[in-house]
Protein backbone atom coordinates (compact mmCIF):
# COMPACT_ATOMS: atom_id res chain seq x y z
CA UNK A 1 0.00 0.00 0.00
CA UNK A 2 1.33 3.41 -0.95
CA UNK A 3 1.13 6.08 1.74
CA UNK A 4 0.84 9.83 1.56
CA UNK A 5 4.29 11.24 2.39
CA UNK A 6 4.63 13.97 4.97
CA UNK A 7 5.62 17.37 3.67
CA UNK A 8 9.25 18.27 4.46
CA UNK A 9 8.08 21.64 5.83
CA UNK A 10 4.99 23.19 7.44
CA UNK A 11 1.92 24.02 5.35
CA UNK A 12 2.56 27.75 5.73
CA UNK A 13 6.32 27.53 5.12
CA UNK A 14 6.16 28.61 1.47
CA UNK A 15 4.25 31.82 2.22
CA UNK A 16 3.86 34.34 0.70
CA UNK A 17 4.51 32.59 -2.60
CA UNK A 18 2.34 29.51 -2.10
CA UNK A 19 -0.32 29.94 0.53
CA UNK A 20 -1.15 27.64 3.42
CA UNK A 21 -4.73 27.01 2.29
CA UNK A 22 -3.55 25.81 -1.13
CA UNK A 23 -0.88 23.58 0.40
CA UNK A 24 -3.39 21.94 2.73
CA UNK A 25 -6.00 21.16 0.11
CA UNK A 26 -3.32 20.16 -2.42
CA UNK A 27 -1.58 17.73 -0.07
CA UNK A 28 -4.40 16.44 2.13
CA UNK A 29 -7.07 16.54 -0.57
CA UNK A 30 -5.64 15.98 -4.02
CA UNK A 31 -2.46 14.02 -3.22
CA UNK A 32 -4.28 11.87 -0.65
CA UNK A 33 -6.96 11.19 -3.25
CA UNK A 34 -4.42 10.03 -5.84
CA UNK A 35 -2.81 7.81 -3.21
CA UNK A 36 -6.08 6.15 -2.21
CA UNK A 37 -7.21 5.59 -5.80
CA UNK A 38 -3.81 4.21 -6.82
CA UNK A 39 -3.97 1.63 -4.04
CA UNK A 40 -7.47 0.63 -5.14
CA UNK A 41 -6.43 0.40 -8.81
CA UNK A 42 -3.46 -1.93 -8.22
CA UNK A 43 -5.07 -4.16 -5.59
CA UNK A 44 -5.03 -7.77 -6.79
CA UNK A 45 -3.00 -6.97 -9.93
CA UNK A 46 0.55 -7.72 -11.00
CA UNK A 47 1.49 -4.19 -9.88
CA UNK A 48 0.56 -4.68 -6.25
CA UNK A 49 4.09 -5.31 -4.99
CA UNK A 50 6.00 -3.08 -7.42
CA UNK A 51 7.56 0.31 -6.71
CA UNK A 52 5.83 3.34 -8.14
CA UNK A 53 8.70 3.82 -10.63
CA UNK A 54 8.34 0.22 -11.83
CA UNK A 55 4.61 0.65 -12.22
CA UNK A 56 4.81 3.84 -14.26
CA UNK A 57 7.56 2.51 -16.51
CA UNK A 58 5.53 -0.59 -17.42
CA UNK A 59 1.89 0.48 -17.64
CA UNK A 60 -0.03 0.66 -20.90
CA UNK A 61 -1.55 3.91 -22.16
CA UNK A 62 -5.07 2.54 -21.69
CA UNK A 63 -4.62 1.57 -18.02
CA UNK A 64 -6.33 4.82 -17.13
CA UNK A 65 -6.86 4.46 -13.38
CA UNK A 66 -3.26 3.43 -12.69
CA UNK A 67 -1.92 5.97 -15.19
CA UNK A 68 -3.81 8.93 -13.72
CA UNK A 69 -3.50 8.10 -10.03
CA UNK A 70 -0.02 6.60 -10.18
CA UNK A 71 1.16 9.68 -12.05
CA UNK A 72 -0.57 11.93 -9.55
CA UNK A 73 1.08 10.10 -6.67
CA UNK A 74 4.60 10.18 -8.18
CA UNK A 75 4.40 13.73 -9.55
CA UNK A 76 3.39 15.24 -6.23
CA UNK A 77 6.06 13.29 -4.34
CA UNK A 78 8.60 15.08 -6.55
CA UNK A 79 6.82 18.44 -6.42
CA UNK A 80 6.98 18.70 -2.61
CA UNK A 81 10.67 17.78 -2.57
CA UNK A 82 11.79 20.31 -5.16
CA UNK A 83 10.37 23.19 -3.14
CA UNK A 84 11.56 24.65 0.14
CA UNK A 85 11.09 27.79 2.24
CA UNK A 86 13.18 30.63 0.87
CA UNK A 87 14.18 28.68 -2.20
CA UNK A 88 17.79 28.63 -3.31
CA UNK A 89 19.98 29.57 -6.24
CA UNK A 90 21.09 27.03 -8.82
CA UNK A 91 24.57 25.76 -8.11
CA UNK A 92 26.84 22.87 -8.88
CA UNK A 93 26.42 20.79 -12.01
CA UNK A 94 22.82 21.80 -12.65
CA UNK A 95 23.80 25.48 -12.87
CA UNK A 96 26.55 24.69 -15.36
CA UNK A 97 24.20 22.47 -17.40
CA UNK A 98 21.54 25.19 -17.51
CA UNK A 99 24.07 27.71 -18.82
CA UNK A 100 25.33 25.18 -21.36
CA UNK A 101 21.92 24.11 -22.67
CA UNK A 102 19.93 27.37 -22.39
CA UNK A 103 22.62 30.06 -22.56
CA UNK A 104 21.75 31.57 -19.19
CA UNK A 105 19.54 31.01 -16.18
CA UNK A 106 17.30 33.86 -17.36
CA UNK A 107 16.79 32.12 -20.72
CA UNK A 108 15.90 28.90 -18.93
CA UNK A 109 13.45 30.65 -16.60
CA UNK A 110 11.72 32.35 -19.53
CA UNK A 111 11.48 29.11 -21.51
CA UNK A 112 10.19 27.16 -18.51
CA UNK A 113 7.55 29.81 -17.82
CA UNK A 114 6.47 29.87 -21.45
CA UNK A 115 6.14 26.08 -21.46
CA UNK A 116 3.98 26.26 -18.35
CA UNK A 117 1.77 28.94 -19.87
CA UNK A 118 1.47 27.00 -23.14
CA UNK A 119 0.22 23.76 -21.55
CA UNK A 120 -3.48 23.84 -22.36
CA UNK A 121 -5.69 22.77 -19.49
CA UNK A 122 -4.19 20.72 -16.68
CA UNK A 123 -0.73 19.19 -16.65
CA UNK A 124 2.90 19.50 -15.67
CA UNK A 125 6.00 21.30 -16.88
CA UNK A 126 9.28 19.40 -16.60
CA UNK A 127 13.00 19.96 -16.74
CA UNK A 128 14.44 16.61 -17.73
CA UNK A 129 17.92 15.23 -18.14
CA UNK A 130 18.49 12.95 -21.12
CA UNK A 131 22.03 11.56 -21.01
CA UNK A 132 23.01 14.71 -19.10
CA UNK A 133 21.50 17.16 -21.60
CA UNK A 134 18.66 19.28 -20.25
CA UNK A 135 15.44 20.09 -22.02
CA UNK A 136 11.98 21.35 -21.12
CA UNK A 137 8.75 19.56 -21.93
CA UNK A 138 5.17 19.33 -20.71
CA UNK A 139 2.69 16.52 -20.18
CA UNK A 140 -1.10 16.55 -19.87
CA UNK A 141 -3.03 15.62 -16.75
CA UNK A 142 -0.85 13.46 -14.45
CA UNK A 143 1.39 11.94 -17.15
CA UNK A 144 5.14 12.13 -16.57
CA UNK A 145 8.41 11.29 -18.35
CA UNK A 146 8.63 7.84 -16.73
CA UNK A 147 5.74 6.67 -18.89
CA UNK A 148 6.98 5.11 -22.12
CA UNK A 149 4.13 6.50 -24.22
CA UNK A 150 4.63 10.21 -23.45
CA UNK A 151 6.48 12.60 -25.75
CA UNK A 152 8.81 13.82 -23.00
CA UNK A 153 11.83 11.59 -22.53
CA UNK A 154 14.46 11.74 -19.81
CA UNK A 155 14.79 11.77 -16.04
CA UNK A 156 12.69 14.51 -14.40
CA UNK A 157 14.81 16.78 -12.21
CA UNK A 158 12.23 19.57 -11.79
CA UNK A 159 8.46 19.36 -12.07
CA UNK A 160 5.92 22.17 -11.81
CA UNK A 161 2.24 21.44 -11.31
CA UNK A 162 0.10 23.64 -13.57
CA UNK A 163 -3.26 22.20 -12.57
CA UNK A 164 -5.50 24.99 -11.31
CA UNK A 165 -5.67 23.41 -7.86
CA UNK A 166 -1.96 24.26 -7.46
CA UNK A 167 -2.59 28.01 -7.60
CA UNK A 168 -6.23 29.01 -7.93
CA UNK A 169 -6.96 29.92 -4.30
CA UNK A 170 -4.17 32.54 -4.30
CA UNK A 171 -3.53 33.42 -7.92
CA UNK A 172 -7.00 32.73 -9.36
CA UNK A 173 -6.60 32.47 -13.15
CA UNK A 174 -3.14 34.09 -13.24
CA UNK A 175 -0.96 31.09 -14.01
CA UNK A 176 1.97 33.32 -14.94
CA UNK A 177 2.00 34.92 -11.48
CA UNK A 178 2.01 31.46 -9.92
CA UNK A 179 4.98 30.43 -12.07
CA UNK A 180 6.88 33.57 -11.08
CA UNK A 181 6.23 32.79 -7.41
CA UNK A 182 7.18 29.13 -7.89
CA UNK A 183 10.70 30.25 -8.83
CA UNK A 184 11.05 31.80 -5.36
CA UNK A 185 10.62 28.42 -3.64
CA UNK A 186 12.56 26.01 -5.87
CA UNK A 187 14.91 23.79 -3.91
CA UNK A 188 17.85 23.87 -6.32
CA UNK A 189 19.92 21.69 -3.99
CA UNK A 190 17.45 18.85 -4.58
CA UNK A 191 17.25 19.60 -8.30
CA UNK A 192 21.05 19.43 -8.47
CA UNK A 193 21.05 16.13 -6.58
CA UNK A 194 18.55 14.65 -9.01
CA UNK A 195 20.58 15.93 -11.97
CA UNK A 196 23.79 14.42 -10.61
CA UNK A 197 21.92 11.16 -10.06
CA UNK A 198 20.85 11.20 -13.72
CA UNK A 199 24.49 11.35 -14.81
CA UNK A 200 25.15 7.99 -13.15
CA UNK A 201 22.49 6.18 -15.19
Amino acid sequence: MFKLPDLPYAYDALEPYIDEATMRVHHLGHHQGYTNKLNAAIEGTCYENKSIDEILKSIHIHQTAIRNNGGGYWNHNLYWRIMKPGGSEPGGKIAAAIRRDFGSFENFRDAFKQAGLSRFGSGWTWLVSEHGKLHICTTPNQDNPLMKFVDCLGKPVLGMDVWEHAYYLKHQNKRGAYIDDFFHVINWDEVNRLYEESLDK
